[in-house]
């Protein structure tokens, strides 16, 4: 009988007692396999293999292949896996949610069932929500796998050649982000011969930061699309139209529903503008299209926030993660009337050649499971689409953390030039400060009203994503002041003192010499053997002026993203604080704040003074609670729609899957088939 047999029978409440009671198991054959050879551990992986092949379940299997990845572990990148982590590894190999606690070493849980399930041969997928985590863990974590000799590959949007992807995915362990993953399966399906495809079949998926990705990013389809005939001019017109226009009199806007509607004298004067008699009849069909592309993009999508302009190209900023989705563009013409808006060259207008939203892409998994921090809120929802259950696992740690009640301003002036102030303030003080803002443009802007205090600072924002991992790696010393969007907001370990690594490999650069080479390999450990004592000593430094300091400057419309921001602070029992500072022009706040609230702002405060109020942190509240559920509903609505298609679209896929296997060279039995 399977070791895992009475964890399932286990009831909701009783199932980490369950996970706990199976560690003792793994812990009693510590002494044994670290007095292996590397030679003798590394052939473990051997003995699996054949006792898998032999008929020995994963589940027969598991204990011994989690002591021995530990072992590895420690041996490879000098870390070893906690009981708690034990504890989420095996949720994640029943095919679980293991809510984890931001700083408790989700990225090293998940080597533990990536190993385990890599065995069998069946690939295993590594998903997290950023090329740039996809490039750390498979480099990082993928060290210990290949020491114990199993395969990893990469593939994120820089990997295009297919021979490339095909032996990323042939890996036993394939490290990627959501979107490249369901692009390549679309493209899969795509292909012309059998051998053009790069997915092997869909085993075992982990999932890291998984409300982010099945959650968040799921109210947007993944969609492969082809050019249209070119439109630019109509589109440079409607730009230079809609400019003469305003939401006074001719159109209305609702922000909160994202709806712009036309007045009867915005229509009359576009008439004028274009020289047609009625915008709305057949012929001008097409023109009514551009119109409200051309409004949306004016007040809708917004510069800097929504979007940057990078060398001439409108790039797309996830409103989640704060980094660029490169490769993406907006759908029915708003990409185009968007570049018409800022001037740039406009680049042709899409048709839809493939589309898959990403529920229905993680539900082609046999098990699926995934790690997050801040999983309960959506519980019922990862449960009723994806059938996966949330078990929280207990902290290494108790946590240290002090989470301050919010400060409420009634203008945004006054609330950037109190966070000056605070940072000034605990900067003096010898504590790190990590301040989160919601966009590109409050980034900027709060850099600005630094630099007027001469405050030394980095910016980490869509523009200077390439700088992340060297700002990222010294943001936990002495008096750092670190302003970022919400890139730093996931996946983000700050290392209170600084990182002795980075900076061992910062001289490594500067010198010009390779980590690889002879010379390079002793002139690094001479580095690190410098830096190490140096960044240990600043880290107590920081701890005892109280940690890392998280300032929010807006709450995110949801919850989650506010938790993993203060969850970047107080990591494994360290000290730290953190705080939000609002104000009534926030977005969130302009659109859902009630007028009771208004009024009790206006009569309590001047403008450079803050309140503390449960009355306006419930509010508060109240309207992320309010956003959540809309974005709940329009992510059941994508995937009631593309229900509708999924089955046609088995259905082909399996049929084009066949003509490729038994013709895999000739096109003509796809377009034969097409015709039939």
């Amino acid at each position: 009988m399977s070791v895992f047999s009475r964890v399932l029978r286990s009831g909701e409440g009783r199932k980490v007692k369950a996970l706990e009671a199976l560690v003792p198991d793994i812990n009693a054959l510590s002494d044994a396999t670290s007095a292996l050879s590397d030679d003798a551990l590394r052939a473990r992986t051997s003995e699996f293999r054949q006792r898998y092949d032999n008929g020995e379940s994963l589940d027969d299997l598991l204990v011994e292949a989690f002591a021995v990845v530990r072992e590895a572990s420690w041996r490879v990148i000098g870390q070893r896996h906690y009981d708690v982590q034990m504890m989420g590894g095996m949720a994640l190999h029943l095919g679980w949610v293991a809510e984890m606690r931001t700083g408790e070493g989700k990225t090293l849980v998940s080597t533990l069932p990536a190993y385990l399930n890599g065995i069998s041969g069946r690939g295993v997928h590594l998903c997290t929500v950023n090329d740039y985590l996809a490039s750390r863990d498979a480099e990082w974590m993928g060290r210990i796998h290949r020491w114990l000799g199993l395969s990893v590959g990469l593939v994120v949007p820089d990997v295009r050649d297919r021979a490339e992807k095909r032996a990323a995915y042939a890996a036993d362990i394939t490290y990627g982000t959501n979107n490249e993953l369901g692009f390549d399966y679309l493209r899969d399906n795509m292909a012309m011969a059998g051998a053009e495809k790069a997915q092997r079949g869909h085993a075992f998926c982990i999932v890291d930061e998984v409300d982010s990705i099945l959650i968040d990013e799921a109210r947007t389809p993944l969609i492969i699309s082809g050019r249209l005939a070119e439109a630019a001019a109509l589109y440079q017109r409607f730009a230079a139209v809609v400019q003469g226009l305003n939401a006074e009199s001719h159109y209305e806007v609702d922000e909160e529903k994202g709806i712009i509607a036309p007045t009867e004298a915005g229509v009359h004067a576009v008439e004028a503008a274009l020289g047609v008699d009625n915008l709305y009849d057949q012929v001008s069909s097409n023109l009514v299209h551009q119109f409200h592309s051309a409004l949306k993009a004016k007040e809708l999508y917004k510069r800097d926030k929504d979007y940057i302009v990078v060398d001439g190209e409108v790039r797309i900023v996830d409103e989640f993660t704060g980094r660029v989705l490169e490769g993406r563009r907006w759908s029915d013409g708003i990409h185009q009337a968007v570049e018409a808006k800022e001037g740039v060259s406009i680049k042709e207008e899409n048709q839809t050649l493939a589309t898959i939203t990403l529920q229905n892409y993680f539900r082609l998994y046999d098990k699926l499971a995934g790690m997050t921090g801040t999983a309960e809120t959506e519980a019922a929802e990862l449960a009723g689409i994806y059938g996966l259950q949330v078990v929280p696992i207990p902290t290494n740690r108790p946590l240290a953390r002090l989470d301050q009640s919010d400060l409420i301003f009634k203008s945004e002036a006054g609330k950037f030039s109190a966070v000056v102030d605070d940072i000034v303030e605990r900067r003096d003080g010898g504590q790190p400060v990590l301040v989160g803002t919601v966009s590109v443009e409050n980034s900027e802007r709060l850099s600005r009203e630094l630099e007027k205090r001469g405050v030394d600072h980095e910016v980490l924002n869509a523009k200077q994503h390439f700088r992340e991992a060297d700002v990222v790696a010294q943001a936990g010393r002495p008096g750092a002041v670190t302003v970022a969007t919400n890139m730093a907001g996931r996946g983000v370990d700050i290392v209170l003192g600084g990182n002795p690594e980075n900076l061992a490999e910062r001289e490594m650069k500067a010198a010009g010499l390779e980590p690889t080479s002879r010379k390079g390999q002793k002139k690094y450990a001479e580095l690190l053997a410098h830096h190490e004592p140096e960044c240990k000593a600043l880290g107590e430094q920081v701890r005892s002026n109280g940690g890392l300091y998280v300032l929010g400057t807006e709450r995110h419309e949801s919850r989650r993203i506010d938790n993993q921001l203060r969850g970047r602070s107080g990591r494994q029992g360290d000290p730290g604080e953190s705080r939000f500072y609002l104000s009534l022009e926030d977005d969130l706040m302009r659109l859902f704040a009630s007028d009771t609230m208004r009024g009790v702002m206006d009569r309590a405060l001047p403008e450079d003074e803050a309140i503390e109020s449960k009355m306006v942190t419930k509010a508060i509240e109240r309207a992320q609670t309010t956003v959540e559920q809309k974005n709940a509903e329009v992510r059941k609505n994508v995937l009631k729609y593309d229900e509708v298609m999924n089955e046609q679209r088995n259905v082909i896929y399996r049929r084009r899957d066949q003509l490729l296997v038994s013709r895999p060279t000739n096109d003509s039995a796809l377009e034969d088939s097409a015709l039939e």
